[in-house]
């Protein structure tokens, strides 16, 4: 008798290293795959706009890799902890089959589906593909989790190598029945008036397909030069495969295994590795830390003069602060979905420290505008800027965006591709323009006020004002 299964597509969007689809095809299941749009389940974390055009073009690949082995996945939208059990009925299903999503809202979300499910005497099969290594392995001697990276990232190089990706499967034996389907079209997943995804499109190809070229590229090029290069926003020297890794188009083991295989280890591919490990260690906060996103985990901070400052923060959101490495970020942001990580450290602090603003409202920002919105790296993140998180920077170490750009962008090539009107100006002046001589601003066409804003701010003043609401915290 050939029983049906249904998998459920969620954070794994990818046939390759996929377990719980090899565990529903290798027990003879007709295999009814589906994906839910369910947007109210995340609460508070909904999807933001870069990010549900990425899943638009996400799903639309998946779509063609599901219709190339013999079948076809299915899209509903509305409540998952309902759709998925009634599906299951309609089909007669016996199991569901689906990979785990270590959010707090999915954990619930899957909880209340398994228990609709057993009613129905049905299975929900979970398997667990988002970390390299278990959250329950890599303890503390107290058996307590790490809080601290260094100690962390050496409790995981201790455990066995991750598992050896599993390959795609060969087909999937479908529903020869027609199950009713919505469309992406119908989801309006994609920005329409106005269309502000050109950037997303010149940049990005989502995909599995794609996350694996990509993948590819990086080991065979930056890879090699990777420790040494990784902190330029100017050279592409990164890997760029977070998106795909948040969208499970590809998996960290496959990342894994694919630098490893490069022998022998180097500086540089160690480097990558114990920054794919700054991931692993955001997730296992997030698993035992379930308010991560929004309280700070030193619980202080709580008390922290944030300011509201309506102004200053829509300048930062625009890149119109004055400080061209800030505002370049920015920038990139808005137009790409994705920004430099060492960027990403500097507009932080920049707005944490220089302006006071908090972290929340940072990450909030982050979260609708990048394609790589991941909530565990995205809080822990923002948490380590503010120094509020586990194994934080201080908060005394705020990052002086002139500096900063000196050193990481000393060719300027960075903040001309994304601040053109300052692209006449020497590298002497590039970083502060507001310094440079009257006759030099005049000769690079540049007008302070009308065609690059004036700061708006004084460093030093508020590198003043910052540590003194620090200082105010503990006495």
């Amino acid at each position: 008798m050939i029983v049906t299964a249904i998998f459920w597509f969620r954070r794994d969007l990818r046939l390759a290293d996929n377990p719980a689809l090899a565990a529903a095809l290798a027990g003879g299941h007709r295999v009814v795959a589906v994906y839910i749009d369910d947007r109210g389940a995340a609460e508070m974390w909904r999807d933001g706009g870069a990010a549900r055009w990425w899943l638009h073009h996400s799903l639309t690949a998946l779509e063609q890799s599901v219709q190339s082995l013999g079948s076809r996945l299915i899209l509903r939208s509305g409540d998952a902890t309902l759709l998925i059990p009634n599906l299951a009925a309609e089909l007669a299903a016996d199991a569901v089959y689906c990979n785990q999503v270590e959010e707090p809202w999915a954990l619930r979300q899957q909880a209340k589906i398994a228990e609709r499910l057993r009613r129905d005497s049905r299975a929900l099969v979970a398997g667990r593909t988002a970390f390299l290594f278990e959250p329950d392995d890599i303890r503390t001697q107290s058996g307590a989790p790490f809080r601290m990276f260094t100690p962390f990232w050496r409790a995981c190089l201790a455990q066995p190598s991750p598992a050896i990706p599993l390959d795609a499967p060969d087909s999937m034996p479908g529903w020869s029945q027609t199950v009713p389907s919505e469309t992406l079209a119908d989801w309006a997943l994609l920005p329409y008036r106005p269309d502000w995804a050109q950037g997303l499109r010149r940049r990005w190809h989502p995909g599995e397909k794609a996350a694996q070229r990509a993948l590819d590229a990086f080991v065979a090029g930056p890879l090699a030069c990777y420790a040494s290069e990784r902190d330029r926003p100017d050279l592409p020297a990164t890997s760029a495969l977070s998106p795909h890794l948040r969208w499970g188009e590809i998996s960290a083991r496959q990342v894994w295994h694919a630098v490893t295989a490069q022998a022998p280890p180097s500086p540089h591919s160690d480097k990558f590795l114990a920054e794919l490990g700054w991931r692993e260690f955001s997730g296992h906060l997030l698993a035992q830390f379930a308010d991560l996103p929004t309280h700070a985990m030193r619980p202080e901070f709580e008390h922290m003069p944030w300011r509201t400052d309506q102004a200053a923060t829509a300048a930062w959101q625009q890149g119109r602060t004055g400080f061209p490495i800030v505002d370049a970020g920015m920038r990139q942001l808005w137009d790409s979905g994705w920004m430099h990580n060492r960027v990403r450290m500097v507009v932080a602090s920049f707005l944490v420290k220089t302006l006071l603003i908090s972290w929340q409202t940072g990450a909030r920002w982050f979260w609708d505008t990048l394609v790589d919105a991941d909530l565990a790296s995205n809080a822990a993140s923002w948490q380590w800027v503010a120094g509020c998180g586990a194994d934080a920077a201080p908060f005394f170490r705020i990052f002086n965006p002139v500096l900063q750009g000196e050193k990481f962008d000393p060719s300027g090539d960075y903040v001309r591709a994304w601040c053109p009107e300052l692209a006449g100006l020497p590298n002497e002046w590039l970083q502060r323009p507001w310094l440079a001589p009257p006759a030099v601003l005049a000769s690079a066409g540049i007008l302070l006020g009308r065609d690059y804003p004036w700061p708006i701010v004084d460093l030093a003043a508020c590198r003043i004002r910052a540590l003194a609401a620090y200082k105010g915290l503990s006495g």
